[in-house]
């Protein structure tokens, strides 16, 4: 059976990216970013939850992730879900992450509006599920 593991995420970055070198030479960035659903509650009354996702690039990729990408970046991004695990304090922890194939700068500061609206049209036209 074929599968199939497909990210797309348009949110905002979280924090400064953190970039180092790999023993190969290759340069990594990791960075989260937030994106918020909105929904409406059993009373009818909008609310929002924002979910954080940790997102890893190699090479070319991380270089402009770490020369143009900054707290509150508005970014697209697509990939896949990976996660590993690594030992802290003797215990195991495990991290889920997005590796990026591609991620698109959407502007210095604030998303596109045409991107926004575009994503929130489609997100109030859903039924959405309540949590």
């Amino acid at each position: 059976m074929k599968t199939v593991n497909r990210v797309t995420l348009l949110g905002n970055v979280g924090k400064n990216p953190e970039v180092r070198a790999a023993p190969s030479g290759s340069t990594i960035a990791n960075l989260s970013i937030a994106t918020t659903d909105r929904y409406k509650d059993k009373a009818g009354e909008w609310k929002e939850s924002t979910d954080w996702h940790n997102i890893a690039s190699f090479g070319k990729l991380a270089e402009i992730v770490r020369d143009y990408v900054h707290k509150g970046s508005p970014l697209y991004v697509e990939g896949r879900l990976r996660t590993r695990s690594y030992e802290k304090d003797g215990q195991k922890q495990y991290r889920t992450e997005v590796i990026a194939d591609n991620i698109v700068l959407l502007g210095s500061g604030k998303p596109s509006e045409r991107a926004v609206e575009a994503v929130e049209q489609e997100a109030e036209q859903d039924d959405p599920i309540p949590f």
